[in-house]
């Protein structure tokens, strides 16, 4: 099991503290500080103001890049949604033609990133979905990108052959959920620990008496 101190993996979507290279355009400054304070302190909890000295810049030069601080959040929820998109490919090749091999492996590195410190915020998405009015244009990248990987867990429960996939697909996702929520409210990672097992049992529940694919 992986230990709080382990670096999450150049791909994952939680959030790292890495830093600009030298050299880096301000929008590219702009852009790193706004992922980074968004995740930290909140959407709503952080200025134009305090964005642009995060990332030496001004906020002249800020709106001159982004037309506002609406436009920046959504730039940062599209990023989050490919690395999430990237995290998952990545970790479901290990296994081709597996695809509950893809799961578990899939349950497995989530529990193993979603325990280091740099996740300590759990979902940066959910928790824009949070803060985000209704009618803004970042709530509807996060709906896409829940979707998408809704579409996917269905996809690969169907390819696993469970006797019910979207049943399947939709209880392992609200696993997930319920794990980035325990990650917020527990100091410890006792809640967390449970994941692994507990996506475990639903594949075996679904698996009862179908054939394995």
């Amino acid at each position: 099991m992986s230990t709080p101190e382990k670096q999450l993996h150049s791909i994952s979507p939680f959030e790292s503290d890495s830093k600009c290279e030298e050299g880096a355009s301000a929008r590219e400054r702009i852009f790193e500080a706004a992922k980074k304070l968004f995740y930290k302190s909140g959407i709503r909890g952080v200025s134009v103001e305090a964005i642009a000295e995060e990332a030496n810049t001004t906020k002249v030069t800020l709106y001159r890049v982004y037309s506002s601080k609406e436009e920046l959040i959504v730039k940062v929820l599209e990023e989050q949604a490919e690395r999430w998109k990237q995290w998952w490919d990545e970790v479901a090749s290990r296994n081709p033609g597996e695809p509950r091999k893809q799961i578990e492996a899939i349950f497995e590195c989530f529990h193993d990133e979603l325990c280091c410190d740099n996740a300590e915020r759990g979902c940066a998405m959910a928790n824009a979905s949070v803060e985000l009015e209704d009618d803004h244009p970042g709530r509807q990248v996060v709906r896409e990108h829940k979707l998408e990987m809704n579409r996917r867990m269905i996809e690969l429960c169907t390819q696993m052959g469970a006797k019910d996939p979207k049943l399947l697909a939709n209880s392992l996702m609200l696993l997930l959920s319920g794990a980035f929520a325990a990650r917020l409210v527990y100091d410890g990672r006792e809640q967390i620990a449970a994941v692994c097992g507990a996506a475990q049992a639903l594949l075996d529940s679904q698996m009862a008496g179908s054939a394995k694919r």
